[in-house]
């Protein structure tokens, strides 16, 4: 088996305020969205209109985000669990003390950007759904 790419797919409670956080925050761009009707694929968001997933990407990085029961119905090992993570989504960047400081005036309340032990520096944020996202650059020491 070869593995390709890893698309992380969220549960979400609303997949409008989700894209805009993604969108706002971080940079993100929609790539599509599927509406409740599940009859087409669009590449923006209508007024009148409700959504049940989206796509969303930054460079290298692809995110998937399906609503609550769509999820539910389709990742049938999530039936019954809660919407939270015991997981972080882990992504290299560059030029992460700029991005930080965007971040904190942002109001998103990161961790401290510190060096880990492994080399890393890093800092940690929950989106808007609980979900935590880490971002992380290869110190200039290594």
């Amino acid at each position: 088996m070869k593995v390709n790419k890893l698309t992380p797919n969220f549960e979400v409670k609303d997949i409008r305020k989700t894209v805009e956080f993604y969108q706002s925050f971080l940079g993100f761009s929609l790539v599509m969205a599927v509406p409740e009707t599940q009859d087409r694929i669009e590449q923006s968001f209508a007024d009148d209109k409700e959504y049940v997933y989206a796509l969303v990407n930054k460079d290298n990085v692809e995110m998937m985000f399906q609503r609550t029961e769509s999820f539910k119905r389709d990742v049938v090992f999530a039936k019954e669990l809660p919407l939270s993570a015991s997981v972080s989504f882990y992504m290299e960047v560059d030029g992460i003390d700029d991005f930080y400081e965007q971040i904190k005036v942002k109001g998103l309340n990161p961790t401290e950007l510190k060096t880990a032990w492994y080399g890393m520096r890093e800092f940690y944020l929950k989106d808007n759904n609980g979900y935590i996202l880490g971002f992380a650059e290869k110190s200039a020491e290594q």
